[in-house]
């Protein structure tokens, strides 16, 4: 019992404790609060053992407070590493640095240095999960389809850069605050994604992934400098994918996609909350990708039933989109919504356009469409060779199974 809380206790506070005790102490003593972070969780373990306390959330405050105190206590012995306080304009006590509000900012400050240019953007998302989210090597490696020494190697490389860079632990003002944001954005779109649409083995959603990059998000939302109409944008998209999540699959680990998805089981508190923040996040002259994405997902979320879909409108929010982000997903997602509303010929006009290569690990949606596209046209030989190639290339053992029931359905009809 007491590991399962510590376990989950951990993962939600320890990047919390992190980017209070890097506030305090600065981004050069980073691995060693980490380890201390490490020590207290450790600590717990063994003191729970007899009895979990009233209130587990403050004893690890409490404990991470009197770890702050011994660090201090160590590094006060060499001048040069002391901590200078008044670097602040109002100086903080240790205690206040723990108030609800300095926790989320300096979670803030986190954020924004993980998604540092400095930091090759292959690492920042492995940072981000390591140090802001509580992620373990081995989950993180998990989540990226990664090998645990790469994610090593990543964390490593990460930390040299920003002791190299001499990074500051803050929020940036001025004009690099839109340029630093849009690529914080970017990462917790990217961590929401692979949530969303896993590419692990046997899962095909990960809810952790996208409950952090939510939790994430709402702190941009609470910051009065980074609460912009992008930011809005982005979290009322993940407000309307996250409402549909408990539908993507059966009783069975089945995918269910959009046609056959309860829409009765959509979780309408999250789609309210996701209107709500899109009120907010339109109130601007020009939008983001991450305005006409969620344009797109609040269109499928009103329709009452897959029949009642405006593809009309759709089609059109993914043409806005590609003429802003020109992505072969946005051609490919165009030649879907074409063969949803039997438009055959600007179906494969958009198709011809595509590169299967530009598709890397995703290259079976692309063979998955055309397949659909072959068999709309009565052409069941292409129809069959293309689902082929989807099965040979697609990894997520869900969507193998969904694949070979659309090939069994091709062959019925031959």
């Amino acid at each position: 019992m007491e590991s399962k809380l510590i376990d989950h206790l951990f993962r939600h506070h320890s990047g919390k404790m992190v980017s209070v005790l890097t506030r305090i102490f600065g981004l050069s003593h980073l691995e060693i609060i980490e380890d201390a972070i490490q020590d207290t969780f450790i600590k717990a373990s063994i003191t729970w053992r007899n009895q979990i306390p009233d209130n587990p959330k403050a004893w690890l405050t409490q404990a991470a407070k009197n770890r702050v105190l011994d660090i201090f206590r160590k590094l006060k012995t060499e001048k040069r590493h002391l901590p200078n306080f008044n670097l602040e304009k109002n100086t903080l006590a240790i205690d206040d640095f723990f108030l609800d509000t300095e926790i989320e900012d300096a979670q803030l400050r986190m954020i924004f240095t993980a998604c540092h240019p400095s930091l090759d953007s292959r690492d920042q998302i492995s940072f981000a999960l390591k140090t802001v989210s509580g992620f373990s090597i081995k989950e993180i490696a998990s989540a990226l389809l990664t090998k645990e020494y790469t994610i090593k190697k990543r964390l490593s490389r990460a930390r040299k850069t920003i002791s190299k860079s001499h990074l500051q632990f803050q929020i940036p003002q001025g004009n690099e605050l839109p340029i630093r944001l849009n690529r914080v954005m970017e990462v917790l779109y990217l961590i929401f994604n692979e949530g969303f649409h896993s590419n692990k083995k046997e899962k095909l959603i990960r809810k952790d992934l996208c409950g952090e990059a939510m939790r994430l998000c709402k702190l941009l939302l609470k910051n009065e400098r980074t609460q912009t109409s992008e930011s809005y944008a982005l979290f009322a998209l993940m407000c309307f994918h996250s409402a549909r999540l408990e539908t993507k699959t059966n009783a069975e680990n089945e995918i269910l996609d959009l046609k056959n998805q309860d829409r009765s089981q959509w979780y309408k508190p999250l789609i309210v909350l996701g209107n709500t923040i899109m009120h907010k996040a339109v109130n601007v002259t020009s939008f983001s990708c991450y305005h006409y994405e969620a344009a797109i997902a609040a269109e499928h979320l009103r329709a009452a039933s897959f029949e009642d879909t405006n593809w009309e409108k759709i089609l059109y929010w993914y043409q806005c989109l590609y003429k802003l982000q020109p992505m072969s997903i946005h051609l490919l997602n165009m030649a879907v919504v074409c063969l949803q509303k039997e438009d055959l010929s600007s179906a494969k006009n958009y198709l011809d356009k595509l590169n299967p290569q530009d598709f890397e690990q995703r290259i079976y949606l692309y063979y998955g469409t055309k397949a659909d596209y072959y068999n709309a046209i009565d052409n069941k030989k292409n129809a069959l060779f293309n689902i082929d190639l989807a099965l040979e290339t697609v990894n997520n053992s869900l969507e193998k199974e969904y694949l070979l029931k659309k090939k069994t359905a091709f062959q019925k009809n031959l």
